[in-house]
């Protein structure tokens, strides 16, 4: 199926053109991580696309932390949704044992906490905030990482560590006990 894809402006043409040829390896690799299938990895990296050119607008400077940020997070969602839609084509039956799993009560806790971290993430500089959502919440290694900000895995590492050390500190000021 061949697509065409109308842009409202050069600068949206030329900033979606970036960051397909800039990202294009990347949001199949983690597609891939998702599905292990390499042809639905494709696909989800094609939904990924026709996301990304529906919210052009919304993306500032192709080439910023945010954006590849946001453009991970959109083939991880796509890719999600589709392991999703699979196994439930392969479980027809609902499994009774499945239901005692289920913990409202862990499951709302543990979203609380999740939406404190973020919280307390904005307070972050930004290189630590942004190293940190790519190792933490995107799961990418320190390779990829330096890879994509153009910086040393060293100085990756030295990041994530200043990151989690400020992070602990706001949790305790916060009043939260495990930090």
């Amino acid at each position: 199926m061949l697509i065409i894809l109308a842009f409202e402006s050069e600068s949206e043409r030329d900033k979606f053109e970036y960051i397909f040829s800039k990202y294009k390896k990347l949001m199949l690799h983690k597609a891939y991580g998702i599905l292990q299938d390499y042809h639905l990895a494709e696909d989800a990296a094609s939904e990924a696309f026709i996301r990304i050119y529906k919210n052009i607008h919304k993306i500032g400077d192709p080439a910023d932390k945010q954006c590849i940020a946001f453009v991970v997070t959109i083939v991880k969602n796509v890719s999600l949704t589709m392991l999703n839609k699979e196994k439930s084509h392969t479980t027809e039956e609902y499994d009774e044992d499945q239901r005692d799993d289920f913990d409202l009560e862990a499951d709302t806790i543990s979203q609380m906490s999740a939406d404190y971290i973020y919280s307390m993430l904005d307070k972050l500089g930004e290189e630590m905030k942004g190293v940190f959502l790519l190792r933490y919440a995107h799961e990418l290694s320190h390779k990829e990482i330096g890879r994509i900000l153009g910086i040393s895995e060293n100085n990756v590492t030295v990041r994530l560590h200043r990151a989690k050390k400020k992070l602990a500190e706001l949790l305790k000021e916060g009043g939260c006990q495990y930090a």
